[in-house]
């Protein structure tokens, strides 16, 4: 019988919701699998924002970095290596800024372009339509264009699906084959706008629907490219939003987007990165995970207007939004990225897998630079570069990819931060208690047969020993790695890049009964590989 206590931490407004197991129990039910885990699920947003495309992605062919046909080589090999199965493009907010046609044809005669949204930097359009394309067929990713919805035209938008896709003698195919590229792509992922309830324009959800109808009815599908219809959805608790366009929009969409941020607010400061009290960690966690009961709420506005499931939940953007670092160019939104942040990014993609039946795909915010990036390179232009926490997520979960997921049950102790400490920062809407669970995990069966299982401890001090069976499976070995650090808030910089980064696991036990025996440190990340 499990008994209940609370144990309250001094100088701490959290508190401690512990059971007296000594060795916390996980069961996998192999014999109950569920839904396919999309590989989209692991997707990238890269925007034109800061240095995410221009010194991130993009070096040009004659700079001394080196670089594969402009774009820049240690970052295309490290984004190779994630297997990532699909970009986004390009916004966010600037997407209801951009206009294609400014970004193709030679780069010596574009136009350049202020960057209204993101610091207004002037920016030269080197890097377009063509050049992201063919980034994304270097990549082996599928392609997730943004359309102008804000202050585009139907006629813009409509030509630019045709340029991309048309292999006919139409206007646009023969403008792609004058600026170079003879065969058509292929883009399946097309998004009708981006935060039409914000930056894209401001608008109600009844006005969006009656501007995506009249945008969609004009986006032809040509030869055999296939459009995956994607409309602006809603910002993390705006369950209106959904039920608007569920009404209003319904099956003429393939997809509806979701957008949702670990934030502590949009007014005033967010908090670093890289300094941060017990409370703070915490808290950032709980508010992680309550993704799972934004989703859960939008999902179930969506299974009433669309019980079989045919359109996708899309989190295209998510991710932690910190303050920007210390010296750099207001409005970049150029952050570092701390072992919590690899916790955000774990526990988020743990979620995305319980609700795979309806999430067909997220896209964390951003792939280079900006805020909770994969990799990080240096802003002085002497080609550094260094693989964050977040990536060495992504790169120990991609088995999941593809995966089958399996439900499991997990007890786990809980920490809650107080009501004090949301009224200290001014979170209005935050009653009681955020709770974050010490242990989450994740399993899944694999194409091979063998189960991929990953479990994260977030406690700041306490190690848990798990005692691990799996109904249905057999297992007779397994292999393991781990990611963890002296402290919740170490990361990795261009003079110290391997502080957090992954390591065999061995601390486990395999029992001839079936039962494996993890002992799981405080502050860590393991996944294992179980074989029969």
């Amino acid at each position: 019988m499990k008994r209940l206590f609370i144990t309250t931490f001094i100088a701490s407004t959290i508190a401690l919701t512990a059971m007296a197991a000594e060795n916390p129990k996980v069961t996998i039910h192999a014999d109950q699998p569920g839904a396919k885990i999309n590989r989209e699920i692991y997707g990238q947003f890269s925007e034109h924002l800061g240095s995410c495309i221009y010194g991130g992605l993009w070096v040009g062919e004659d700079s001394k970095i080196p670089n594969i046909q402009g774009y820049r080589k240690d970052v295309f090999e490290a984004l190779k290596a994630l297997k990532i199965p699909v970009m986004r493009w390009p916004g966010g907010c600037f997407a209801d800024d951009y206009h294609w046609m400014d970004g193709i044809g030679p780069r010596d005669k574009r136009p350049s372009m202020r960057n209204n949204n993101w610091g207004g930097t002037i920016e030269d359009n080197s890097f377009g339509t063509h050049e992201f394309l063919n980034l994304c067929e270097m990549l082996g990713c599928e392609p997730y264009i943004s359309g102008n919805v804000g202050s585009g035209t139907v006629k813009e938008m409509a030509q630019w699906v045709e340029y991309m896709t048309s292999d006919g003698d139409t206007p646009m195919a023969r403008l792609r084959r004058q600026n170079g590229r003879e065969k058509a792509w292929k883009v399946k992922y097309f998004g009708i706008g981006n935060e039409a309830w914000g930056c894209g324009g401001n608008m109600t959800p009844e006005y969006y629907s009656d501007e995506f109808r009249k945008f969609n009815t004009y986006l032809r599908d040509h030869g055999k490219n296939r459009l995956y219809r994607i409309a602006s959805g809603a910002s993390d608790y705006d369950y209106d939003w959904t039920k608007v366009l569920m009404e209003k929009i319904g099956s003429r969409m393939q997809g509806i987007s979701l957008h949702y941020y670990t934030c502590s607010g949009w007014e005033g400061p967010k908090g670093s990165a890289t300094s941060f009290d017990t409370d703070q960690y915490y808290w950032a966690l709980g508010k992680c995970l309550e993704i799972e009961e934004v989703i859960r709420k939008h999902k179930a506005i969506m299974d009433e207007k669309d019980p079989q499931g045919k359109i996708g939940l899309l989190v295209d953007e998510w991710g932690t939004w910190w303050d920007e670092e210390p010296g750099t160019i207001p409005g970049h939104l150029y952050q570092q990225n701390a072992l919590r942040d690899a916790f955000v990014a774990a526990l988020s993609l743990n979620v995305f897998h319980k609700y795979t039946d309806r999430v067909k795909m997220t896209n964390i915010a951003q792939v280079v630079n900006v805020l909770q990036s994969m990799i990080l390179t240096d802003q002085e232009g002497t080609g550094h570069m260094v693989l964050t926490p977040t990536y060495h997520v992504f790169e120990m979960y991609t088995p999941f990819q593809e995966a089958t997921w399996l439900p499991l049950d997990l007890e786990t102790d809980t920490v809650q931060v107080s009501k004090a400490y949301f009224k200290e920062k001014q979170c209005a809407k935050d009653a009681g208690y955020r709770p974050c669970p010490l242990l989450s995990a994740s399993a899944a069966k694999t194409q091979d047969g063998s189960i991929v299982f990953a479990i994260t401890n977030v406690s700041l001090d306490k190690a848990q020993t798990l005692d691990i069976s799996i109904e249905g499976f057999q297992p007779k070995s397994f292999t393991g790695r781990i990611l963890t650090s002296k402290k919740a808030d170490d990361y990795n910089d261009f003079q110290h890049p391997n502080v957090v980064a992954p390591a065999d696991f061995k601390d486990a036990s395999l029992s001839k009964k079936g039962l494996l025996k993890a002992r799981i440190p405080a502050k860590s990340i393991v996944v294992l590989s179980i074989k029969k």
